[in-house]
């Protein structure tokens, strides 16, 4: 008799972890999500435009094996490329020839800068709306807020609290979440929008074996009391935990 197929070949889902989502507020997402920070970013990542056709095959590969959640930023993307990161999001997700059905299909989780002139709820909101604009896309998953001005412009932080309430309420985003926030902040913003009645769903912040301490582990601890998902950013340590570099071998640029 012929020998029985390998156990991968006998598999359903996907190849690389268990097919089960996890919940970030309303939303089913994929265990383990795709970061875009390296789209658009010369300076830091070395990102040139001739490199698209391999992002876009990466996006492919990771929409195939069951990789649903993409995040980015309203600010990634040096110079003329400010919002490169978006818009490659954007373009991949309308030329691609995969499994997208429904919206579930593609959650998009993108950050919105806390710029010192975006001073009022309207203008956090119109950055909401620029996104969507690169994106092509009608309604985001996540808006976060990408950083506390808590410790040097706190009349800005309420307004740009305000601003993702907007969002929330205008339906331009199905979830919101903050990144960069520390833990007693976020009590202040989770309670903030309790009070309007808006769920916080996530929080985002560098998470790996090379930066995870007291304050990481505390954050951990707030979230899981409040009900809301830690998202971990560079969790390979922006690339020194892959294994392809060594003290003979370094990246370049200021990495």
């Amino acid at each position: 008799p012929s020998p029985p197929p390998p156990a991968a070949a006998l598999r359903l889902g996907p190849l690389f972890w268990p097919w089960q989502k996890v919940k970030v507020g309303p939303l089913s997402v994929s265990p383990m999500g795709f970061g875009t920070w390296a789209w658009g970013n010369q300076l830091l990542w070395g990102y040139q435009e001739s490199m698209d056709s391999e992002l876009q095959e990466c996006f492919n590969l990771a929409l195939k094996n069951g990789i649903n959640l993409f995040d980015t930023a309203d600010s990634y993307g040096t110079g003329k490329l400010n919002g490169q990161s978006e818009r490659l999001l954007g373009k991949f997700i309308r030329e691609c020839q995969g499994p997208i059905k429904s919206p579930d299909d593609v959650i998009i989780a993108t950050k919105f800068a806390a710029y010192p002139w975006r001073l009022t709820s309207g203008q956090f909101v119109n950055a909401c709306k620029s996104s969507l604009e690169r994106l092509q896309i009608d309604r985001l998953g996540i808006g976060q807020l990408h950083w506390s001005t808590a410790n040097y412009a706190p009349l800005q932080e309420r307004a740009l609290w305000d601003g993702l309430v907007e969002m929330y309420d205008k339906g331009l985003v199905r979830a919101v979440g903050v990144s960069n926030y520390g833990p007693k902040q976020l009590l202040k913003i989770h309670s903030y929008l309790a009070s309007r009645g808006v769920p916080l769903s996530s929080a985002q912040v560098q998470f790996s074996l090379l930066s995870m301490g007291d304050e990481q582990m505390e954050l951990k601890t707030v979230c899981d009391s409040l009900g809301v998902r830690l998202i971990a950013y560079s969790p390979l340590g922006l690339g020194m935990l892959t294994g392809k570099y060594d003290a003979s071998n370094l990246p370049n640029g200021p990495r």
